[in-house]
């Protein structure tokens, strides 16, 4: 049973202003695995005014002595590696296998990627007799998810650090387990009181506090589109940047002269991988109609093949995160079967032989049509829904034809083609034949899939202001 029913506030563990008890529910057990405390505005407060008083100082730091607090982070991080991957496993039920090689590994990732980034990052310039300069933009809240719960706080706060920013944290309720794993790793890396804070809470209290407060600069929040909705709402009023990576219904379309056994099995793993809980999943997969017969023989040995249990067995696939995602992505099953989508694999239900904990089927719809409702929402479990295509063009408009515009994947074997089919998807990030993931490309969506970048140096833009000193080369200005 974990304990964690403190804050962080000012480089010290703090009693909330007002305790408010919650259990944490481990989802593959559906028992108590712990206890946090929500927090309130009053604890914001507190938290926030830290943060603004240490800006004062850590933004005139210089780039070695940011980069030297990264690399102490990285250096506790990996002492604290396994501490953090079985804290995910145990929160949100990834599997050991996936919290080590991808959940826990993404987040030492991000921040090796700040300090590579920084060494080299040009916070200055000169045009002519001005002086463009790029200053830290002040103090920034983050309210990050539960799907991929270290991996967002670290490609936050690690480019936070970086640029000179101070911060406050609000992880997930329902994933808040690796959050404080993480502000431990921090604290014994010596991060300068105040630069960061954590305090729990849910949305409507400690995340409408944080997005709303006079104090704070900057709000970067990844979650559901709805909720982001309300965080620029809550932020609008003081006029603060908003960074936003909100939700996706990604295509994955597959061009006739593709492997299909490459790329129909990839697109399944691809949204199978952390039980469909990932906002890039490529769940619509578009593909040749003449060819449906074969795509779904390859899509249901593909998912069959995904054996699901006990997130410390061997097993793919753990659960869902909590009862309302399962009974939200079970109505969304039961709504393509209803729709008339062709139920392939998987279905309603949990999986034989498993009666308690959140765990969903491995499921593929085929002959699904892009007005059906598994099409259009974002189901966020492990459900392919298959669409047939006529022509290119037919594929791109489909692709194309949702609210969404995080990512988008193309497989094909002339890479002419893919590229040019790739040039044509309104999406953030365009995955072409199965690239592996590059943590320096920018990641973040079109549309309502949000706004501003993630990742590598594309990240610290949303950290920095930009200020023009007119003037400040007096001898060009003499000439």
């Amino acid at each position: 049973m974990r304990e964690y029913t403190k804050f962080y506030i000012d480089g010290a563990w703090v009693d909330p202003v007002t305790p408010k008890p919650l259990d944490v529910i481990n989802p593959a057990t559906e028992e108590v695995a712990g206890v946090i405390s929500l927090g309130s505005a009053a604890d914001v407060d507190k938290a926030v005014r830290a943060a603004r008083k240490a800006f004062e100082t850590f933004s005139q730091t210089s780039r070695e002595e940011r980069i030297d607090i990264l690399e102490r982070i990285i250096a506790e991080y990996q002492k604290r590696f396994e501490d953090m991957a079985k804290a995910i496993t145990e929160e949100m039920g990834a599997p050991a296998w996936l919290a080590q090689r991808a959940q826990a590994a993404m987040g030492i990732a991000h921040v090796q990627t700040a300090a590579a980034v920084l060494k080299d990052y040009r916070f200055e310039e000169d045009r002519g007799t001005t002086r463009i300069v790029k200053e830290p933009i002040g103090v920034c809240a983050f309210i990050t998810p539960w799907n991929w719960p270290v991996n967002q706080i670290a490609c936050k706060v690690g480019p936070a650090i970086a640029t000179g920013c101070t911060m406050v944290l609000k992880p997930s309720e329902i994933a808040p387990f690796s959050g404080y794993v993480w502000t431990e790793i921090l604290h014994a890396a010596g991060v300068p009181a105040g630069v960061f804070n954590l305090v729990n809470g849910d949305g409507p209290t400690v995340g409408a506090a944080l997005s709303s407060h006079p104090e704070v600069d900057m709000v970067s929040f990844t979650g559901s589109t709805r909720a982001g909705i309300e965080v620029a709402k809550n932020a609008a009023p003081t006029v603060k940047r908003v960074h936003q990576e909100l939700g996706g219904k990604s295509p994955n379309i597959i061009l006739d002269d593709a492997d299909f056994a490459r790329a129909v099995g990839g697109g399944v793993a691809s949204v199978m991988m952390n039980s469909g809980q990932s906002c890039n999943a490529p769940t619509r997969m578009l593909v040749p109609g003449q060819r449906m017969d074969e795509v779904i023989a390859i899509a249901k040995a593909a998912a069959e093949s995904h054996t699901v249990g006990d997130p410390n067995g061997n097993h793919k696939m753990g659960p869902v995160v909590s009862e309302t995602q399962w009974n939200k992505i079970q109505g969304l099953i039961q709504k393509g079967i209803d729709e008339g989508a062709t139920l392939v694999t998987g279905g309603v239900g949990r999986p034989e032989g498993l009666d308690k904990g959140y765990y969903v089927k491995p499921t593929i719809f085929a002959n699904v049509t892009n007005e059906m409702t598994i099409a259009k929402e974002e189901i966020f479990g492990p459900v392919v829904s298959i669409l047939g295509y006529d022509t290119v063009e037919e594929a791109v408009t489909v692709g194309n034809d949702t609210e969404y515009g995080l990512a988008a994947y193309v497989s094909g074997g002339d890479q002419d083609n893919v590229r040019k089919v790739a040039s044509k998807l309104r999406a953030g990030q365009v995955n072409l034949n199965g690239a592996s993931p590059d943590l320096m490309a920018p990641f973040g969506g079109y549309k309502m899939s949000g706004n501003g970048r993630e990742w590598g140096d594309h990240a610290f833009g949303e950290f920095l202001e930009t200020k023009a000193i007119l003037g400040y080369s007096a001898k060009v200005a003499a000439e």
